[in-house]
């Protein structure tokens, strides 16, 4: 098995996490100096909450619309091309007096620039680690995007106190302008996907949809990968289900922290294991990460609530199967738009789940909502995992798959290999 120091020799990958690292962090500082920036100048919690909101809300048209642009052209190119306009925006967003109305346009449309970025960066690691160490460069960038993520939120709160909203804006476009140069700096040139014939934009986007829709392998993940829906129960409602302990707004930033470090831990763990045993575990685990929560049903004290918390976490780790598992089912020249659509349908379930956990909260005490959606998730995964054993063709017991052993791509024609 590849271990984190044969990662570390590839120049090429050594670039592509500096510069993930980089941006995710630098979200986080726009996300921050935003939301002080709109208190600061409406004093409504509303707008604040609004424009925080629509940080969120582009990856649900982008991810559909905007994700094939990294099967179309190179893809170096579509990560440079995405980080500048970024910058530029940002820069925008950082003048001083500017009306809220066009803050927020600008907002959608850097949120907007990410979803082909994303996209790109996705169908590329595959070729830049073609071999066995592609799960483990996974697991990587998935776990630092946890990390970075916050270390962007407390980095970017202390800046925004020490140099205001606007400079933190221009801080963040400067994390972009360094993604860019270590992207087009150390990355090898690569030509756009080889395609048998080039299609219009709405064909290309009816085609990745029926692509994933026709697979059953591919739905089955998909189906996975929106049962975090249920559990995000969990963090959507670490607000109230605090204050229902009777604890202090410390305990929110505990539960937040409980469950990504135990995605942290699960993630490296999970990465170290062999393909076949990872796909035996990844439906069991998407099962007990919902599990984990029923028994918040008890009220239990903050120390085994943020146990449960905690475990759930690291049972989520199970994504990182599924993305890599379904990155690699994808033909590659149609590898961004299938990945965008995937990613828009995590989106809508967590969506989803964060605003009916709310509601529900509204009426119920939030640890019995946290349980409720537990238990709904166990069913819901359970179904999910029946798609997976019947897509993959083995018996639950066994384990055994014709999905176990990974594949590759064919780099002549972009087609899929599958051998075991």
């Amino acid at each position: 098995m590849p271990g984190y120091r044969d990662l570390a020799r590839d120049r090429e990958f050594r670039a592509l996490f500096a510069a993930h690292v980089v941006s995710v962090a630098g979200d986080q500082f726009a996300r921050v100096a935003l939301t002080v920036h709109v208190y600061q100048r409406t004093a409504s919690a509303g707008l604040t909450a609004l424009t925080y909101a629509l940080t969120f809300l582009p990856d649900l048209v982008g991810g559909p619309l905007l994700s094939g642009l990294a099967d179309r052209f190179a893809r170096r190119t579509v990560m440079v091309t995405a980080d500048a306009a970024r910058v530029a925006l940002l820069l925008l967003m950082a003048l001083p007096g500017i009306p809220l109305w066009l803050l927020a346009t600008l907002l959608l449309a850097v949120q907007l620039a990410g979803a082909p970025h994303g996209a790109a960066r996705a169908a590329l690691l595959p070729q830049i680690l073609p071999d066995e160490r592609y799960p483990l460069g996974q697991a990587l960038l998935s776990t630092v995007t946890q990390a970075a993520q916050v270390a962007g939120f407390l980095t970017g709160g202390a800046l925004v106190a020490w140099l205001g909203p606007g400079l933190v804006l221009v801080a963040d476009a400067a994390t972009f302008a360094a993604s860019a140069l270590l992207v087009r700096t150390y990355l090898a040139p690569r030509p756009a996907p080889r395609r048998p014939h080039v299609r219009a934009w709405p064909a290309d986007l009816a085609g990745g949809a029926a692509l994933v829709w026709h697979d059953r392998h591919l739905r089955a993940l998909v189906a996975l990968a929106c049962v975090s829906g249920f559990y995000i129960a969990g963090e959507a409602l670490a607000v109230p289900y605090a204050a229902g302990l009777g604890a202090g707004p410390a305990a929110v930033g505990m539960i937040f922290g409980a469950y990504a470090a135990g995605a942290t831990a699960g993630m490296l763990a999970l990465a170290r294991l062999g393909a076949a045993l990872q796909a035996r575990l990844m439906p069991w685990l998407a099962i007990a990460a919902c599990a984990a929560l029923v028994p918040a049903a008890l009220r239990p004290g903050l120390a085994v609530s943020l146990t449960l918390f905690a475990l759930s976490g690291a049972a989520s780790a199970y994504h990182l199967v599924a993305n890599t598992r379904f990155v690699r089912a994808v033909p590659d020249a149609s590898r961004g738009q299938a990945f965008g659509l995937a990613v828009t349908a995590l989106r809508v379930s967590q969506g989803t789940g964060v605003a009916l956990a709310g509601l529900a909260a509204e009426t119920t005490p939030a640890h019995r909502v946290v349980a409720a959606a537990g238990a709904l998730g166990v069913l819901a995964a359970g179904g999910a995992a029946v798609l997976w054993w019947l897509s993959a063709g083995p018996s639950p017991s066994d384990g055994s798959s014709r999905w176990d052993a990974p594949s590759r791509s064919d780099g002549r024609d972009g087609r899929q290999r599958k051998y075991g």
